[in-house]
């Protein structure tokens, strides 16, 4: 049975000097729960992926996306769920990054990022965050 493929647009945001990037737990009770993830959601009927991810950002972390360019797309099944992903990265905004719907956010080094467990989802943006931000 084909899956309809829920379409992902996420935020890699970004400190000043490009060295830290905010991430964020997801909720326990959600598909991946537990597992730490870049800021985004579901793109809209009536959204592009970039008005999307701003609109997520400002909802899930309280801020308000001044700057960004795309960083990487992908497809990844899991058995359950099909998606499509667009990231993003944020190399500007205005506000303080905070898990604003309950959910713990830190800001880790980018080099230090694999020591956080994240969805199977995300092993080719880990590698391109590095590729491109890392040292």
């Amino acid at each position: 049975m084909l899956k309809k493929r829920l379409w992902i647009a996420a935020g890699i945001i970004l400190n000043p000097a490009q060295d830290h990037i905010f991430i964020t737990r997801r909720n326990a009770n959600a598909h991946q729960g537990g597992l730490w993830e870049f800021a985004g959601g579901k793109v809209e009927t009536h959204e592009t992926a970039q008005q999307a991810v701003i609109r997520e950002l400002h909802e899930e972390v309280d801020i308000e996306v001044t700057a960004l360019t795309p960083l990487i797309s992908l497809n990844h099944d899991y058995p359950d769920k099909a998606l499509k992903f667009d990231f993003f990265a944020i190399t500007k905004f205005s506000g303080e990054a905070r898990g604003n719907e309950g959910q713990a956010g830190l800001w880790v080094a980018i080099n230090d990022l694999h020591q956080y467990p994240f969805p199977e989802a995300n092993a080719a943006v880990l590698a391109k965050i590095v590729e491109v931000y890392g040292e």
